[in-house]
């Protein structure tokens, strides 16, 4: 659909960790790895360092991702595809929320369009939404650049983070006739601000302390998937 094209169709936008899962993605991939020999400890200790540091607003997302991308290069891509696939059936599937599944049927049955936004790599992505049903192009999440089938260790900016992810929601609403004002974002985040002010109906999934705050004060929607 080009950008001329009317926007009226409605959307229904969720986030992935904590939001459509009930934990961390990146934390349950540590301990997945860590329990299969395949995580050093020390790394495993940068990983929760990182976690705490997030928790108290001191993180910089985007040059973390930065450096564990670089961390990457020269690693097969169809490797990593193939070892997500595997931790999803293993491990992952079990986090997935069935409240969360009943919101997202619940906006199909309402003829809603229904995407999965998120901060966290597109291969862990693509393989909950694939679960949940959704087509590719309904996914739009963080990720990395690949030359002949390996990383470069490039991270493909914008990170699909913060202001990155409303803009991506834009570019999305723009290419499928999509009325921002009258769809709906669903987040666990104070960091997802920025779309939750752009859409009609903002709601706060088991939100977080700043997030719980921002919603009580504002009269939106406070739920629980988990």
């Amino acid at each position: 659909m080009n950008s001329n094209a009317q926007s009226n169709a409605i959307a229904a936008f969720f986030d992935m960790d904590k939001t459509l899962l009930s934990a961390s993605s990146a934390v349950l991939m540590a301990r997945y790895m860590r329990k299969r020999g395949e995580l050093a400890w020390g790394d495993a200790m940068r990983a929760l360092s990182a976690l705490l540091r997030y928790k108290m607003g001191r993180l910089d997302m985007i040059e973390t991702t930065r450096q564990i991308v670089r961390e990457l290069a020269g690693h097969s891509e169809a490797e990593r595809i193939a070892y997500t696939r595997r931790w999803f059936q293993e491990h992952l599937i079990d986090y997935v929320t069935e409240e969360g599944r009943r919101w997202v049927e619940g906006h199909r049955r309402l003829g809603h369009r229904v995407a999965l936004i998120t901060a966290s790599p597109n291969y862990t992505a693509a393989e909950l939404a694939e679960h949940l049903g959704m087509g590719n192009e309904d996914v739009m999440a963080t990720r990395f650049e690949v030359i002949y089938g390996r990383f470069t260790g490039r991270l493909l900016e914008p990170m699909v983070y913060g202001q990155g992810k409303l803009d991506a929601a834009q570019a999305y609403a723009q290419s499928h006739g999509v009325d921002l004002r009258r769809s709906y974002f669903y987040t666990d985040s104070i960091d997802d601000l920025p779309l939750l002010e752009m859409v009609g109906f903002p709601v706060a999934v088991n939100p977080d302390r700043r997030l719980r705050q921002t919603a009580l004060a504002r009269g939106w929607s406070v739920v629980n998937f988990y």
